[in-house]
């Protein structure tokens, strides 16, 4: 009866343990599956807006809420219309100075609103269109009301004498912008402007002058068609209808200083010509659409000291020519539409197509995105407007993004890089999960390293050649270790050990060389004591000897260090590592964490080694005695290889251990998650960095479930060691259970 009991209560604990694994697996894989899901789109509404007769568009939007939308055309006419029914809610008639008609525009951002036009007479005037948010009583109902304003002068700036501006870029910030234009001849002219108030503004109505500094020299791009400025207001370019690309320095260009274009290049292959050419989020990144289907991203980067203007990667949205272009305010996504209808969402780090299809049928003539990514507005080159709302929760992830290398905006090449976080929406995020990775295995490499060798000989030696008093108190003390708090570990090693081996470096050295020496040299020197002497101490009691020995020579480790410092490295070791090996040192690194975890391993690691080795059944080791074997003999031929399932499970749930560990790598390293072996820098592992940041991360987020993704590779790394463990352990069982 108590039999059946105890099979029944065993069979139901086992059993629990393998669902409560199965159900966290399954959780894990639950939050995760939305990363990789596609966008999905549902229509809203189809309408048209009022006439206005052969005017043309020039711009869309939508504001944040997606309640009201914006379009203006190439009279000077604002409408501002619901998104959801297309009812006008209010119209703006831009005033422009007698005669001359609007031929350029241009946009500053999507979400600054402010918009610049060119006019046949040579000048530009700057519009801006905002949103008034108020929340009336009783109820708190939210109000939405569009306003057009002029934040830099009604009136508009002279740019050429009379020429038409063909095209012209704009870049503000605060209170001052920059703006370039180019003429039907090809003439470029710059000018920036910054509000000029006096101390006394704030008390009274007057709202400042602007200062106006025109470039003192005019450029000459001929053939440019098209003009932009970068997001840092660094980069002037001038592109030509054939897809040459040519960039100046902005910087040189107003102080007078311009020579030559410093950048010259082909965006386009083939002979294709460019359709559309817009900043990606953030200004650094240029999308270069043509009319054979094809977008590129290029950058401007640094290599070798010099700036390159490089192709980064290539998308192909399409079979035909692209006919428009979006890119979304809060992420690196961008929304293109051919001749045919067809929408396609891709994201650039991702470098992922999350929605591909033909929506609408014909050409596009426009699209605008919502600031949020979650409503779009198509426009038909008839005039009908399509309004959806889009669902594109995590755009940003892929498997490349996640293990490949990938070539961010303002770095000189791919690399992988784990940055989740920044201060403005323009931040690229960095979710490569290789360095996290990484830093996983080399913590645990370097635990193993320390803990491995000190935790599998302790253990023979316990369990082989010890005396059975002398095994009951070191046992059970070392087992004590594993009752240690890892954040207690962790809080020394990083407040105490950190400095003391920063400081005491060439000693932590000396006594891995010095102490192995001395307790070799001790041994040897027991062999040649007198028999009476070596008899007088009882078997297995030999390593209490030892203890004097490390005592002494430890401490003469640290000793001679300073001395030696000084004879040998001027001093400080730490400046000769970095400056004559070129090797970084960081107070916490791989070495601290090495000692700290591998001191919260070796108690796991030893327990069950020695374990294995004590329960070898006697008679085997006897009999090897009894046929002449040495007692190293019958270790090295019969006890160790029976006890090797024993000791080979204690590793893998040792190593399991080292790759688990949150507290002590949190704790004891630089956190950050940089790949490189050297045992002097520091890291960040998986386990860590979701301690870190699970706390900040949005709810549901990508960085939220990105984090439940580095869990899950955590639980799956974990479960194929162990798996791979039982399988060796299994192997190692059937072979040597015949001895």
């Amino acid at each position: 009866m108590n039999d059946r009991v105890a099979r029944g209560l065993i069979s139901f604990g086992g059993i629990s343990v393998i669902i409560t694994i199965l159900l966290i697996f399954l959780y894990l894989f639950y939050e995760v599956v939305p990363l990789f899901e596609s966008a999905e789109f549902n229509q809203v509404e189809e309408y048209s807006i009022a006439d206005n007769g052969d005017a043309s568009t020039l711009y869309t939007a939508i504001e944040e809420q997606a309640e009201i939308a914006m379009h203006l055309d190439d009279a000077g006419l604002i409408t501002f219309f619901a998104f959801t029914s297309g009812e006008v809610i209010s119209q703006h008639q831009i005033e422009l100075p007698v005669g001359a008609e609007i031929t350029s525009f241009a946009l500053d951002t999507d979400a600054s609103g402010v918009m610049v036009l060119g006019l046949s007479n040579g000048q530009v005037k700057i519009v801006a269109h905002e949103y008034d948010v108020r929340f009336l009583p009783p109820d708190n109902a939210r109000l939405i009301t569009p306003v057009v304003s002029f934040p830099f002068g009604e009136d508009p700036y002279q740019l050429f004498d009379s020429a038409p501006v063909i095209d012209l870029a704009i870049r503000t910030r605060g209170e001052e912008f920059t703006l370039a234009a180019i003429d039907n001849a090809g003439r470029i002219q710059a000018l920036e402007a910054s509000k000029q108030t006096s101390l006394f503004a704030a008390f009274d109505d007057a709202e400042g002058e602007f200062e106006v500094d025109l470039a003192p020299q005019s450029l000459s791009a001929t053939g440019a068609t098209q003009i932009l400025i970068d997001g840092d207001r660094r980069w002037l370019y001038a592109v030509s209808g054939n897809g040459l690309v040519r960039l100046a320095d902005m910087r040189r260009i107003m102080r007078g200083e311009f020579e030559d274009f410093e950048i010259e290049t082909f965006v386009t292959e083939n002979g294709s010509r460019p359709t559309n050419i817009s900043f990606l989020l953030g200004g650094v990144s240029l999308l270069v659409a043509d009319d054979s289907g094809a977008i590129g991203q290029w950058f401007v980067s640094g290599q070798a000291g010099q700036a390159e203007f490089n192709k980064i990667r290539s998308f192909e949205p399409s079979d035909t020519g692209i006919a428009a272009v979006t890119v979304e305010q809060r992420r690196k996504n961008f929304v293109s539409g051919d001749a045919y209808g067809r929408i396609s969402i891709y994201n650039t780090t991702a470098n992922r197509a999350v929605f591909s299809e033909e929506l609408i049928d014909g050409e596009i003539a426009s699209l605008a995105l919502s600031p949020r990514g979650d409503a779009l507005l198509v426009e038909s080159q008839d005039g009908t407007f399509s309004a959806w709302e889009v669902h594109n929760e995590h755009p940003e992830v892929s498997w490349s993004a996640l293990w490949n290398q990938v070539w961010y905006e303002g770095y000189s090449g791919p690399e992988y890089i784990w940055q989740s976080s920044a201060a403005t929406n323009e931040f690229e995020p960095k979710y490569s999960l290789v360095p996290l990775s990484f830093g996983t295995l080399k913590a645990a490499f370097y635990a193993m390293l320390i803990a491995a060798p000190l935790a599998i000989c302790g253990a023979i030696f316990t369990g082989y050649f010890m005396a059975p008093v002398m095994r009951s108190r070191v046992k059970p003390l070392i087992e004590l270790m594993e009752a240690l708090p890892t954040v207690v570990l962790g809080f020394l090693a990083g407040l105490w050990l950190a400095p003391f081996v920063e400081q005491n470096l060439l000693g932590i050295f000396s006594i891995l060389i010095i102490l192995p020496l001395s307790i070799l040299c001790a041994s040897l020197g027991w062999m040649f004591l007198p028999k009476k002497i070596r008899h007088a101490v009882p078997d297995g009691w030999e390593a209490a000897i030892l203890i004097p020995v490390i005592l002494v020579f430890g401490a003469f480790s640290f000793l001679i260090a300073t001395p030696l410092e000084v004879w040998l490295f001027d001093g400080d070791i730490r400046f000769w590592i970095t400056s004559e090996l070129g090797v970084a040192y960081d107070q916490r690194n791989a070495m601290v964490v090495g000692f700290a975890m591998g001191f919260a391993v070796i108690p796991t690691v030893f327990s069950i080694a020695e374990d294995a080795i004590f329960t070898v059944p006697r008679h085997l080791s006897y009999g090897s005695l009894a046929l002449g074997a040495t007692p190293w003999q019958s270790l090295v031929r019969v006890v160790l290889p029976t006890a090797s399932p024993g000791i080979f499970s204690g590793l893998m749930i040792g190593l399991g251990r080292a790759v688990g560990e949150t507290m002590i790598v949190l704790m004891a390293t630089g956190n950050t998650p940089i790949m490189d072996i050297n045992i002097f820098e520091g890291m960040r592992t998986l386990a860590a960095n979701i301690a870190v940041e699970i706390p900040e991360s949005e709810v549901d987020s990508t960085h939220y479930r990105i984090l439940f993704l580095a869990a899950l590779v955590l639980f799956t790394f974990t479960f194929v060691i162990n798996t791979i463990a039982e399988i060796v352990r299994q192997r190692l069982r059937s072979k040597y259970s015949t001895i």
